[in-house]
């Protein structure tokens, strides 16, 4: 069984082919936590994680997920793979302690860097295209290799890129992260361009969108009810780059798995 969250795609890609090779059943996390989020694992079934890392941390919805989970865990095999544009800091180590606060124990963590699709800040922006292309490259070689770890249940193994000053990233630049960059207040978009087609508000992981008509046209307007997770899915998908993050998007690309990056 494989849990996973993807907003712009990466880690999707990456669970899609862990479950072909693995044969194990696939589930949506952003799908499944407005349910009961009660599984049962066979005795020799892997139990997989699989997310983006947000703000150097594990992203608030897979934190609600675990916390949510019940499962009857005996010990199987577990292990999480995690997307990163860069580095993933401390994440792993909060993920480990997340899970034992569970009761389960997390045997293996890998970490693939995958194009990046975080544009919150000004000076972060998506790759260019040599790079988008080179990231993705290493990163299904490195996904074949922990693929191949996995199948053998392989315990102990950490193959993952902490970064420089991992505690400082996951600590104090995580926390800033949280407090006042998380949130859906600065998402506005360009009534001129939008055509009000519902990508946005369809591929939103959270159901933070509604297309609504505010007497001019419908258009995208954010719910401002605290789920919003700003993985950018909806700037990343739009087919007009009718929607902006405040000023902090003016000029960026898009990105979002198998698509071309546009500048």
């Amino acid at each position: 069984m494989i849990f996973y969250f993807s907003g712009t795609g990466n880690t999707k890609w990456a669970a899609k082919d862990l479950a072909a090779s693995t044969d194990d059943k696939l589930i949506n996390m952003a799908d499944a936590i407005p349910g009961d989020c009660s599984y049962n694992l066979t005795d020799d079934e892997r139990l997989g994680f699989a997310f983006p890392i947000h703000g150097w941390r594990v992203p608030i919805i897979v934190i609600r997920f675990i916390e949510k989970l019940k499962l009857n865990y005996t010990g199987q095999y577990c292990y999480a793979v995690v997307t990163a544009g860069d580095s993933i800091g401390l994440a792993d180590e909060r993920l480990d302690k997340l899970l034992a606060s569970k009761g389960i124990r997390l045997d293996a963590c890998f970490s693939l860097i995958m194009p990046e699709s975080y544009v919150g800040l000004p000076f972060m922006d998506v790759d260019t295209l040599k790079k988008e292309n080179e990231k993705k490259q290493k990163a299904a070689s490195d996904l074949d290799t922990y693929i191949k770890c996995i199948v053998k249940r392989e315990k102990g193994v950490s193959m993952v890129t902490h970064g420089p000053l991992p505690g400082f990233f996951s600590g104090p630049v995580g926390a800033f992260f949280l407090k006042h960059l998380i949130t859906d207040k600065p998402f506005h978009v360009d009534k001129d361009r939008c055509t009000g087609c519902g990508t946005c508000e369809k591929l939103c992981p959270v159901n933070d969108i509604d297309i609504a008509d505010d007497g001019e046209k419908a258009t995208p307007q954010w719910k401002h009810n605290g789920k919003c997770l700003t993985c950018f899915s909806c700037y990343h998908h739009c087919p007009v780059k009718a929607i902006s993050y405040g000023h902090r998007t003016k000029g960026k690309g898009q990105y979002f798995y198998n698509r071309n990056h546009i500048k």
